[in-house]
């Protein structure tokens, strides 16, 4: 279909007069406020309202009004511009995760996403392949978002070529709007025939059920600002409507997640971590001696990196006591303090609860030249959260595809991304539990969760050997470490990180 088709249903002279704009407003308003304060006081989901369209259409204006109507304690507006250098060290979709709302406010988002690759697109900066890559990246954030509860309206202010040539017209003619006329804009009108089929692609492929397209008729100031602010009012309400229907869920229980049926069974998922061979080992004199060359190594190639400008992220997983800290450790003391930075990965807080569990990931990731290491990570909602029963099974299930496509919108921008899961066997761990026991400087790392999660042992190895199949990819693989002894793993950590980052830097 072309774009002059599919725009044309919006084009339909939609007109609303200054008289009835002006009897209709005060309740509008009203009742946007209404629905507004309901999900502040209920925090029951966030909102992300996306206003994008062609230039002139009164993007700038809609959002302006919006701030206007609604309670600035529960809005959070944002436009992008170029990218800064901080955020163009990072996956071209992190400084978006920055500014998400949490749950209980609206985000008002000025183009958003499409606005970078629309342009690129109108500029030839980018193939029609790679559009439609961007779009189902893009794809996948939105349906994130909404799995996890947000609701995502999308609103297009078109402008027909003459309307648009007619604004422009009226804008140079007025004193007070001649600024407004630039020669981008001049440029942007000229290219509208271009835009409209971009856009008209990204609608078609990333409109979906919780995150719709809307297209507005802009020629209209009136008649769009209606009906932007009651589309939204609408879909506010009709969400709110809905979750008060639904069945008030149970009590959380702190319980295993039922496996779904047809679900893979234990044996085969659990192949690689019974063919670790534990009994890998290394006797200190080695030890000490291969520990100087590898972090003399590590030490030199981290600050080629830091001079080329290539992060890398390292995550840490493993059994409780399996020696994770330990090897952080040695691995940290190779490094130059001013270029790494380790974050120990706790239970979420309130902050970051309110929001989708990679949020507080997803800004965390180095600036170029650095290196971040997780202690515990992502991971934690395909592990914890799962046996525990702290997320659901439909939740964790589609964590796994949220995560591959986090870890791989890190890799493609160009990071280099390192996995370790530390393994031991259970007797290894009972023992290391009974000697932080016995030794005071290390009692403290010992704790009923402790424990009580040991005792869960097989429910976390299957978890474990689920996650290591879904998630180790060609592009972000697990290495999974022997630790039984903690100076081969220690070793092997080091070495590892030094070859990943030799080969990398060798291309």
């Amino acid at each position: 279909m072309k774009a002059a088709t599919f725009f044309s249903e919006a084009a339909r002279g939609v007109t609303m007069s200054r008289e009835e704009y002006k009897a209709r407003a005060p309740a509008l308003r009203q009742s946007l406020l209404e629905v507004q304060q309901r999900i502040g006081r209920t925090r029951a989901f966030s909102v992300i309202v996306v206003i994008a369209g062609v230039d002139t259409a009164g993007r700038g204006e809609t959002l302006n009004l919006l701030n206007e109507w609604m309670d600035p304690r529960w809005l959070v507006t944002r436009a992008w511009g170029a990218p800064s250098d901080e955020e163009a060290e990072r996956p071209p979709l992190w400084r978006y995760w920055r500014s998400l709302p949490p749950r209980g406010r609206i985000g008002l988002f000025h183009g958003a996403w499409y606005e970078p690759a629309i342009s690129d697109r109108v500029e030839r900066r980018c193939s029609l392949s790679t559009f439609d890559q961007r779009l189902g990246r893009i794809g996948a954030l939105e349906k994130a978002l909404t799995d996890d509860g947000a609701l995502i309206l999308k609103f297009w202010l078109h402008l027909t070529a003459p309307a648009q040539r007619k604004r422009l017209a009226a804008f140079e003619r007025d004193p007070l709007t001649q600024w407004r006329v630039t020669e981008r804009r001049r440029e942007r009108a000229s290219q509208h025939v271009r835009i409209a089929r971009a856009a008209e692609r990204a609608i078609r492929r990333t409109d979906a059920g919780r995150a719709p397209w809307r297209v507005v008729d802009a020629a209209d100031r009136h008649a769009r600002n209606a009906a932007v602010a009651a589309g939204i009012r609408d879909a506010i309400a009709g969400e709110l409507d809905r979750l008060a229907r639904r069945p008030k869920p149970r009590p959380a229980v702190r319980r295993r997640a039922a496996e779904p049926r047809g679900a893979t069974t234990a044996a085969p998922l659990t192949d690689r971590l019974g063919a670790i061979d534990l009994t890998l080992a290394i006797d200190r004199r080695r030890y000490r001696a291969q520990l100087a060359t590898q972090q003399g190594q590590l030490n030199r190639l981290q600050r080629l990196a830091a001079a080329r400008g290539l992060s890398t992220v390292a995550v840490f997983e493993g059994w409780d006591a399996a020696g994770k800290g330990g090897a952080i450790r040695r691995v940290t003391a190779a490094l130059d303090a001013r270029y790494y930075q380790v974050i120990p990965i706790g239970p979420p807080t309130a902050e970051e609860l309110a929001r989708h569990y990679l949020w507080r990931f997803m800004r965390r990731l180095p600036r170029a030249g650095r290196i971040t290491i997780f202690d515990r990570s992502w991971y934690g909602r395909v592990l914890v959260e799962r046996v525990e029963g702290l997320a659901s099974l439909r939740e964790c299930m589609r964590a796994y595809s949220e995560i591959n496509d986090f870890e791989d919108q890190i890799v493609s921008r160009g990071l280099l991304l390192l996995k370790f899961w530390m393994h031991i066997s259970r007797r290894e761990q009972l023992r290391r539990f009974r000697e932080r026991r016995r030794t005071p400087h290390k009692a403290w790392k010992i704790t009923d969760e402790d424990w009580r999660n040991r005792r869960r042992w097989r429910d976390y190895e299957h978890a474990v050997g689920e996650m290591v199949a879904r998630t180790g990819t060609r592009r972000a693989p697990w290495t999974l470490v022997e630790a039984n002894d903690k100076l081969f793993a220690r070793i092997k950590v080091i070495r590892t990180l030094a070859d990943r980052l030799a080969r990398r830097l060798e291309t």
